[in-house]
């Protein structure tokens, strides 16, 4: 059977009766099988995934498919899926059987999508490189010595190796548009609430958005227009209408669109980078856009500000893994103090502690005020300063990442180094606004770049159609 890079081919071929969705399912499970060094997928849904396709093709017959009849999507290993296992790619939640469906997984069944199976991840969603993982590292399929970027790695792999038509991912701070640079696919983060995060294992709430990894805008406005829309299991998820995004791909005005001077000027951005984004600027005002620089003072203040927040947020969020109830338990205690303190000193990985550690110190009673409080003031400056600059602007353009792919081990023994690789990515991630990385190129070892384009809060439908007017642009 051919490559399929989008669900349309999928779609015209399942229409003349080339295939049907058996085939599809069988020719993913094959590059799963022979790529499997790749480590993307952790757990294979083979009988249910034939079960279901078993199922479509019967109602491909009848006439009353679903929308997404024949597309195959792997899922990150923190969305829960009823009577499989979940675990955050960490031991201390091995062996936890999800109870319930993630209602945006439970919405792509519905229109007859196929789960082909869990993806491999950074543990709980913290990092940047997927080297964090109990189940081992994901390699990037373009250079196997290079990591495939966090902490969604796994499922940037999964469709840039073509082990599914569309993967999930989530992302708290660039975990989609991060490896999605790295990878050289499309990477979405929708507006926070678009959403709904029911079923989503927390790292950090107020920040944590179901993304999409994807080969084509289309496809990715498609499964993103499903997902969308309020849940009455979700009280932070929007009420605000979803649009058919998938329909909506036209673009045709000109569009008036901001770069960041302090991005382009970064010290840490790769000269090639660099060059390539302002290619891409270039190109734009020659095609009538207005294009501006500008200022962005609150650049230095993003990262510290992040990272206050979401550790906070993550040591809340993960006091719940104890041992207790489900999932890894210590077998080594002799009280009670010591299986809640060693169950969770074994379970946890050393990024994940890290983590929990710093959210506990900045939520301690002697720093409180003077790391949260401050921190959360200071959210509210960036959310204001970008939200009042896409009020002028149509679309912020920047780099989605300071580098291309780092080799493995490379920033492992530096942790500050590791976390300076969101550091174009968390603006969206703090002020809540939607954000897409698109392919732009590549460096001179071959690997790829991406390109990020930022937009007004609920503006899914200007960021698609730009966004696909774009990659016709760059093609």
């Amino acid at each position: 059977m051919e490559k399929f890079i989008s669900f349309d081919e999928i779609r015209k071929s399942l229409e003349k009766k080339e295939i049907d969705c058996r085939s599809i399912v069988q020719y993913y499970l094959k590059n799963i099988q022979t790529k499997a060094h790749l480590n993307a997928f952790v757990e294979v849904y083979e009988q249910p995934a034939y079960e279901q396709a078993d199922l479509i093709d019967q109602k491909l017959a009848n006439g009353n498919a679903g929308k997404l009849a024949g597309m195959v999507i792997g899922i990150k290993d923190v969305l829960c899926y009823a009577g499989k296992e979940a675990n955050a790619s960490s031991k201390i939640l091995k062996g936890f059987e999800s109870q319930f469906t993630t209602t945006a997984i439970q919405r792509l069944l519905d229109e007859d999508a196929i789960i082909i199976g869990r993806i491999n991840c950074d543990e709980f969603g913290m990092g940047s490189s997927n080297e964090n993982s109990s189940h081992g590292r994901v390699l990037n399929a373009l250079d196997e010595s290079r990591v495939p970027g966090g902490s969604s790695g796994g499922s940037a792999v999964a469709v840039q190796a073509n082990l599914c038509t569309v993967s999930l991912g989530t992302d708290t701070g660039g975990s989609v548009r991060q490896p999605a640079a790295f990878t050289g696919v499309i990477g979405m983060k929708p507006t926070y609430s678009r959403v709904s995060r029911w079923g989503l294992i927390a790292y950090a709430s107020s920040f944590d958005c179901i993304g999409v990894f994807s080969h084509t805008v289309k496809d990715n406005a498609l499964v993103m227009e499903i997902m969308a829309g309020h849940d009455e299991y979700d009280s932070t998820s929007s009420r605000k209408p979803v649009l058919p995004y998938s329909e909506l791909l036209h673009f045709e005005k000109k569009a008036k669109i901001a770069y960041l001077k302090e991005t382009i000027e970064s010290p840490s951005l790769q000269d090639e980078i660099k060059t390539n984004t302002l290619a891409v600027l270039e190109k734009l005002k020659s095609e009538g856009h207005e294009v501006d620089e500008v200022d962005f003072p609150l650049l230095d203040y993003i990262l510290p500000t992040y990272y206050i927040l979401t550790t906070a947020e993550a040591s809340s969020n993960l006091s719940r893994f104890d041992g207790v109830k489900y999932g890894y338990r210590t077998p080594n205690a002799h009280n009670l103090e010591s299986m809640y303190k060693l169950t969770r000193s074994e379970g946890f990985g050393e990024e994940v502690k890290r983590r929990i550690m710093l959210g506990t110190f900045v939520l301690s009673a002697s720093y409180y005020d003077a790391y949260f409080t401050k921190a959360q003031k200071v959210r509210r400056l960036i959310k204001d300063f970008t939200e009042n600059l896409l009020n002028e602007y149509d679309y912020i353009i920047m780099p989605t990442t300071p580098s291309t792919a780092f080799k493995f081990g490379e920033h492992s023994d530096d942790p500050v180094a590791m976390y300076l690789e969101d550091l174009f990515t968390v603006q969206a991630s703090v002020s809540g606004v939607p954000a897409i990385s698109l392919p732009n190129g590549k460096d001179g070892q071959g690997m790829p770049i991406g390109l990020q384009v930022i937009c007004n809060s609920f503006k899914e439908a200007e960021l698609y159609a730009f966004s696909n007017y774009l990659t016709q642009l760059l093609s």
